[in-house]
């Protein structure tokens, strides 16, 4: 990785996922009360130890510009259309815009650092930092739509950075979308878009994504199979939206253009952004996959997928996964 004229090798990435809780970012964003001092909890005491240092470390760490950018259009649709009732929801629309200006006026590299926050007693571990990217991370992440993962990088003097990155949470979003919903209009409630099942002669109610089961129908017709394993029994493929369904619209929901049939393992790192596909049909893994869990999922970067169905409109849908839901 070349970054400022300097040359990092990659190190490791955080065990797991950091989630964005409600007390830690800015007021506008916030669903909840929630009020706090903007310490973000990491796990637990050992786990962050080994990653970030020792008891007392101060961690120093960047953001990208390019990938703020990213993150934005890719919650464009989320500051349109709020799924959940963020504090500043009623001027979010304005808001993004305000924040792609602040955002456009970085540098193409923020640095920062963050202290651990060993005060606080028991097995949690927390950090914080009055640092302007630290701030920029809590102005921009929305709590349950977003999470931030961090990646160890090392630089030729054997010096560690910590590579901070905000990815939106598209599944969260979309199970958001699809609960039931009551809309009150005087004193009737109108539930929309209800599905009703009936399993084991019980009735099940929930809000279903409408259209689906076509989706899946028209899809299988143009890919009977997963272009990967070449699995062709319909009971072990899924049919997988190139662009998610949570930021897609009512026709992009439904368009088999907007799909590949996937067995589960593969639908799920295509789903979470941990592979993607070239226009050249190889096969992009993502350096925010452990190196050990890429070896035991057999995942190689740039193989070629000769059976991956392409043309003109999975193109365009696949530009968006490539720039939005790939972690790259």
């Amino acid at each position: 990785m070349e970054l400022g004229g300097r040359t990092f090798s990659f190190g490791d990435t955080y065990d797991s996922i950091i989630t964005v809780p409600d007390c830690f970012v800015v007021a506008k964003n916030k669903i909840g009360t929630a009020h706090g001092e903007a310490k973000l909890y990491l796990g637990s005491k050992e786990t962050m130890h080994n990653f970030f240092g020792s008891d007392g470390f101060r961690a120093n760490c960047f953001l990208l510009k390019q990938d703020l950018v990213d993150f934005l259009i890719a919650l464009k649709d989320e500051y349109n259309q709020p799924s959940f009732e963020y504090k500043g929801s009623d001027n979010f629309s304005s808001l993004w815009n305000e924040r792609m200006k602040m955002v456009d006026n970085l540098p193409e590299i923020i640095y920062f650092s963050v202290s651990d926050q060993n005060q606080i007693g028991g097995p949690r571990g927390y950090i914080n930092s009055e640092d302007d990217g630290y701030q920029i991370v809590r102005t921009l992440a929305l709590p349950l739509a977003s999470y931030i993962s961090v990646m160890r990088v090392v630089d030729r003097s054997g010096n560690s950075f910590f590579y901070w990155k905000l990815f939106v949470d598209f599944d969260a979003i979309a199970n958001k979308k699809s609960q039931p919903l009551v809309l009150t209009y005087g004193k009737k409630n109108i539930v929309p878009a209800v599905v009703t099942s009936k399993v084991d002669d019980k009735k099940k109610t929930s809000r279903g994504r409408i259209g689906q089961d076509k989706y899946r129908e028209a899809l299988l017709l143009e890919c009977p199979f997963c272009p990967i394993t070449l699995v062709n029994d319909e009971r072990l493929l899924t049919a997988s939206h190139i662009k998610p369904w949570a930021v897609s619209n009512e026709k992009e929901r439904v368009d088999p253009k907007n799909g590949f049939m996937l067995s589960p393992l593969y639908d799920r790192l295509f789903d979470q952004g941990f592979i993607t596909f070239t226009p050249e049909k190889n096969m992009l893994v993502s350096n925010w996959l452990a190196p050990k869990n890429c070896e035991r999922l057999s995942l190689k970067n740039n193989t070629y997928i000769q059976r991956l169905p392409l043309d003109d409109k999975r193109l365009v849908y696949l530009e968006y996964h490539r720039k939005c839901v790939f972690k790259g």
